[in-house]
């Protein structure tokens, strides 16, 4: 069910339950939800958004999930959290200090759950939040503890610097980085 402009309204500064189980291979962090994802409760839910094909495209789900389809994630070893809990209609309404706590937050999910890989799907975001303003895309020099942090393009269609099959592509970088770390 699409939302309507007033649950779209009304959706702002709400938050969405994450998706998340001890033990993960990959804990896949957005920015923070939308008021598409905040106004039907699941993450990455406005049409448009390359999460899902990304993450079927490059291995990690057998198949084309929906967003209704989330919990699923789990049975592959994944999940889905964000750094600002806060939806926004766009990524640029969070200020620096929320994106900053936002990781202090997402730093304690970590530690309580150890998945053995932390994506953050957005490097501006995750320069601002944990205070790496030279990262790049990729595994990171950093960790939590023992889980490896790595950072993948925004999903969204409104990143423009990159492709189905160029995203696609980045997401396969971190299932293979996973899939090495598990052996």
């Amino acid at each position: 069910m699409k939302p309507t402009r007033q649950q779209l309204a009304a959706a702002a500064d709400r938050t969405i339950p994450d998706v998340l189980a001890p033990g993960l291979a990959v804990l896949f962090s957005g920015i923070n939800p939308g008021l598409y994802s905040a106004a039907t409760g699941r993450h990455f839910a406005r049409p448009g958004n390359r999460f899902w094909p990304a993450l079927h495209r490059s291995g990690f789900t057998p198949r084309l999930l929906r967003p209704d389809e989330q919990e699923e994630l789990l049975t592959y070893g994944l999940g889905i959290t964000n750094v600002a809990d806060r939806a926004t209609a766009r990524a640029e309404e969070l200020s620096t200090a929320e994106l900053v706590a936002g990781a202090g937050h997402l730093t304690a999910k970590v530690r309580r759950f150890h998945p053995r890989w932390l994506a953050v799907v957005g490097v501006t975001a995750y320069r601002t939040a944990f205070r790496r303003p030279k990262a790049t895309f990729g595994a990171q020099p950093e960790t939590i503890g023992t889980t490896r942090i790595w950072v993948l393009p925004n999903p969204s269609g409104l990143n423009a610097h990159y492709t189905p099959d160029t995203l696609a592509a980045e997401f396969a970088l971190l299932r293979q980085a996973a899939q090495e770390s598990a052996a």
